[in-house]
């Protein structure tokens, strides 16, 4: 097992930045406490950022020119720029003052412009060759979100996307937190972001069996039938320590630690054992030089598909032997945003922590005895918090885990 750690010593790496686009609002404060009092985004079996308006972060000919993913991506960033105040640039084009060259972006989603590619190939097939827009490429590709925030901040460091399906958003982070372990980065800003509610997604994941005939998220609860389908965008200021005192930066969190794993079982299922996915957290919690004991809390994957809470249970037990610490899902209140999802999961255990008020599975009411965790169900419980970890598992058998403590 991997942990990320080398013999040689690694900077803390702080949240100094926040920013957040769900269907239950926008803005890290706003969208945690909306969670942790219960409320829902779901409307009609869909998880939509209805009052989100693209033309309060950019121009509307940008709008015009940008996909719904890199919109939530730019929008999210922003705000998390803004707050770790890298923005606005400075007279030379520098973020905040800061090195632009030690800034970097690593931005990810699951599926990209997939607006842009249904609405292109639907006027391709229509009407040929000549119906089809210009920016259709830059519009659709995955890094799209990433290259938008880098040239509204100024950021000359190290960038690109990541795509590791459900994953993705938890990936991003810990990618992040390396480049500025290794030394490439001072500031990284680090997330995901998803928009991927067309006709023909859903309809894929309706035929895969994988929504929620009831359109209803549930996780952990017997009655669980699949996803409600989620969009918006997370996205963290990730800062080197040192650099962050230097400049007197408000501190929000530590990412403290990050496990990756491959389950190499299937394309859509996880490991049935578990494995993959607590081999991530046992190297997160490595990685962070945290043992078993010390987390306080864990921001379940929790999709409330039946196959997937069922083996995450099994590698939550498979760790804690029967004794973990609360763990609650948020996707029950704002669907799954599919490559946004372990971003704002990241962002919500992050507030956790900092809070202490660990928000609620909402939805719960029967319970699964495959499902025997303590899944926090109905009502947001105050606890005395250090550190959480985040569990983000995609299809591909792709497993993420980051540790988040205080700072």
């Amino acid at each position: 097992m991997t942990t990320g750690r080398t013999s040689a010593p690694v900077p803390d790496v702080l949240v100094t930045g926040r920013g957040a686009i769900t269907s239950v609002g926008e803005g890290a404060d706003l969208v945690f406490e909306a969670l942790a009092a219960g409320r829902s985004g779901i409307v009609d079996g869909l998880g939509r950022a209805n009052a989100f308006d693209p033309e309060q972060w950019m121009t509307a000919k940008e709008a015009r020119r940008t996909d719904r993913f890199a919109q939530f991506a730019l929008a999210a960033a922003q705000q998390a720029a803004t707050e770790a105040g890298l923005l606005p640039v400075d007279e030379s084009g520098a973020p905040g003052g800061v090195e632009a060259e030690r800034l970097g972006v690593i931005l990810g989603t699951g599926v990209g412009g997939l607006n842009t590619l249904q609405d292109e190939c639907q006027a391709f097939f229509a009407n040929g060759e000549r119906a089809v827009s210009p920016n259709f490429v830059p519009m659709m590709m995955p890094n799209a979100g990433a290259a938008v925030v880098a040239m509204r901040l100024g950021a000359h460091g190290p960038g690109f996307s990541v795509s590791s399906a459900c994953a993705t958003g938890a990936h991003a982070i810990g990618e992040g937190l390396r480049l500025i372990e290794r030394g490439e980065a001072d500031i990284v800003v680090a997330g995901g972001s998803e928009a991927a509610m067309t006709s023909l997604c859903l309809a894929a994941f309706r035929r895969m069996g994988a929504l929620s005939r009831a359109g209803i998220s549930r996780p952990f609860d017997a009655r669980r039938d699949g996803f409600v389908m989620g969009e918006g965008a997370a996205v963290l200021v990730l800062e080197r320590a040192e650099h962050a005192r230097a400049r007197g930066a408000t501190v929000y969190g530590r990412i403290a630690g990050y496990g990756a794993s491959n389950d190499a079982f299937h394309i859509t299922q996880p490991d049935e054992n578990g494995r993959g996915a607590r081999q991530a957290m046992l190297a997160a919690l490595a990685d962070a030089d945290a043992s078993r004991g010390d987390v306080d809390y864990i921001n379940c994957h929790g999709t409330g598909t039946p196959y997937n809470d069922r083996i995450e249970t099994i590698a939550i037990h498979g760790l804690w032997n029967g004794d973990a610490p609360p763990a609650s899902s948020t996707k029950s209140a704002i669907g799954h945003l599919l490559g946004a999802a372990g971003a704002v999961e990241a962002l919500v255990s992050l507030e956790a922590v900092r809070r202490g008020l660990l928000p609620p599975t909402i939805n719960y009411e029967q319970a699964d005895p495959d499902c025997d965790i303590d899944c926090i169900p109905g009502e947001a419980r105050s606890v005395d918090a250090s550190l959480a970890v985040s569990n983000s598992m995609g299809f591909g058998g792709q497993n993420a885990c980051l540790a988040v403590a205080a700072a």
